[in-house]
Parts: C-alpha cells; structure tokens; sequence
C-alpha cells in the first residue's frame, strides 16, 4: 500500500514587504485584497498545525497543486521555497504552480525556479537510451517542461501548470496545446505500462465548477485527453472547496477528481470550509483495479489539532 498526501492553496502568510514600486498594476489589487480579506483568512498557525498532522501521518509522498504565494513578489518564491523544504525532502513533494503563483510575469529565476526541485521529473516522451522507459530527472527550467513525470512506488505522478499571466480581475488559467499534447502521448504511454496515474493540475478540468474569470480556459480539451487516455486520479486546488466529481476515460470508465480546501483557511469564508488535506491510501486489487481509500483531515474547531473529518473510496479499473 502506498501513501499518497494531498495539499493546496496555503497562500503562504504573511505577505512580505515590499516597495511601491513592486506593486504596481495588478499586484496591487491583489494587495489590497490580501490587507483587506485574505490575510484574516490564511493563518500561518494553522498551516503549521497541518504541517504537523501530515509529518505525524509518514505519508509516503505528498502533491501541492498550487498557490503557494499570493502576489508573486520575489520574495514570496523564497519564502515558498524555504516552506516547501520543511514540509518535505523534495524526492518526496511534488509541486505545481497555480494562478497566485504566476500572479505576474516573472523571470523563472527569480520565481518558479526557486522550486525548480520540488518540479523534477522525466521529461522525455521517448524511451530512453538502451531500450528503458525510464529518463533521469531533472529540475524544471521553464514552462515547456510542464507536464513532469515522477514515478514513486505504484504511481505515475503527472504534474501540469495551468498557470499563466492574466489581467486585472482574472484568475483564469490554460494547459496550451502544446503542453496538452506532451500530456496526452505521457498519459498513454503510462497507461501502457500499468501505473496507477495520478494528474496534478490547480484549476479544476470541469464544468462550472468556477466562475468564467476564474476557469481553465482549455477544460474541454483536457477532459477531451482524459476521455482518450484515461487516468486513475486527478488532483485540483484552486477553488479552496472540498469536492469530488468525475470525469470520462476510456470505455465509460469514470476518473475521480478531488479538490481540497485551502490549507491555511482559519476561516469558513464564504463556505469554503477551514484547511484541511486528504490521505490517499493506494493499492492494486487482486481483478486488477485501483483502490483508494480517503482520508480528508481538517483543523478541529478549537484549532489545536488535526482532525479525520470524511472517509471515502473510490476504485478505478486498470
């Protein structure tokens, strides 16, 4: 049995200083947003109280989908970095970008690139040299490396970037075709082999789970890979909401996507439930299919501990 941690949207507190001239244009909406709501809603004590919890549960490995900082300051990508290396070895974490995290255009040097190693993986489409499917890893260098390939254990852990610039008052993201393409020949490959694919990505591939600025603007064309290669499981933040809903693979089979509430939330905002990740207990079954068992843990009301707020399983044939 392999064990699998999800986290999202910690929306990492508190936001550094910064001068003026950094929050120019949209930085600044989304700075007053942060002094104004955000920053009573994502609380650095609760996420600590999670990183605890999920240090206490010897998760085999854990998938951050995204926002990680909040207006993309420089600053943000080293305090994120500095915060990923607590929560885990980065053989053991595996990260992906979302829209807070490409609030605007960055250097990748200066931003994304600070986690370049918590982004490693196999890139290449081909086997590699000698016959092996296997290719080395190595760190992300930019947006054409997307989608990245980690294999740990049963799984096949696929990382996508819907993370892109937007203007002012959208938080909306893409896959792009091209990296819809390298995704869709890496998904069929690794259903050949067997593996148990689980497909990270921050914005949620379904329809109208967000409102239009808020959307992956691609959704349909993604379903539209997952409905010709399949895949056993698909990770999303973004919409800081608890939620399961699937999509169609192959043959009618159904893909189980889940989202997770923000991991910082100290507050029920808007109903969005407080933080909270989810265990993912993985084996192969004995007719061949994929069992999971889930386990969401929540901040208890009084906030000094962890707690299992829901139970589910899902199977998914191979």
């Amino acid at each position: 049995m392999y064990t699998l941690a999800h986290l999202s949207d910690p929306h990492l507190a508190p936001l550094p200083a910064a001068a003026p001239r950094m929050l120019a244009g949209k930085r600044v909406l989304g700075y007053l947003s942060w002094n104004l709501r955000r920053r009573r809603v994502h609380v650095s004590p609760v996420l600590e109280r999670l990183t605890e919890d999920l240090k206490a549960q010897s998760a085999d490995h854990i998938a951050v989908t995204g926002d990680i900082t909040n207006i993309s300051l420089p600053a943000e990508f080293e305090q994120a970095a500095a915060w990923l290396s607590r929560l885990g070895p980065a053989e053991q974490v595996s990260v992906i970008p979302g829209n807070h995290d490409a609030y605007v255009g960055l250097p990748w040097e200066v931003s994304l690139g600070k986690w370049a190693e918590f982004m490693a993986g196999e890139r290449a489409l081909q086997p590699a040299s000698g016959g092996d499917d296997r290719a080395e890893e190595r760190p992300a260098q930019g947006a054409e490396d997307f989608p990245y390939l980690r294999r740990r254990g049963p799984l096949a852990i696929v990382g996508t970037s819907s993370a892109c610039p937007t203007p002012p008052f959208s938080a909306a993201g893409a896959l792009g075709d091209e990296q819809l393409a390298r995704t869709e020949s890496l998904l069929r490959r690794l259903g050949d082999e067997g593996l148990c694919r689980v497909v990270l990505i921050h914005h949620p591939p379904l329809p109208g789970t967000a409102s239009r600025r808020k959307q992956l603007r691609d959704s349909q064309k993604f379903r539209d890979v997952l409905a010709r290669t399949g895949a056993e499981l698909v990770l999303h933040g973004h919409t800081h909401l608890s939620t399961l809903a699937h999509v169609a693979g192959p043959q009618n089979v159904k893909i189980p996507v889940v989202g997770v509430a923000a991991a910082s939330a100290g507050r029920d905002f808007k109903g969005k439930g407080l933080a909270e990740y989810a265990l993912y207990r993985i084996e192969r079954t004995a007719e061949r299919r994929w069992h999971m068992d889930a386990e969401v843990r929540a901040i208890a009301p009084d906030f000094r501990q962890f707690q299992v707020k829901s139970r589910f399983s899902l199977e998914v044939p191979q």
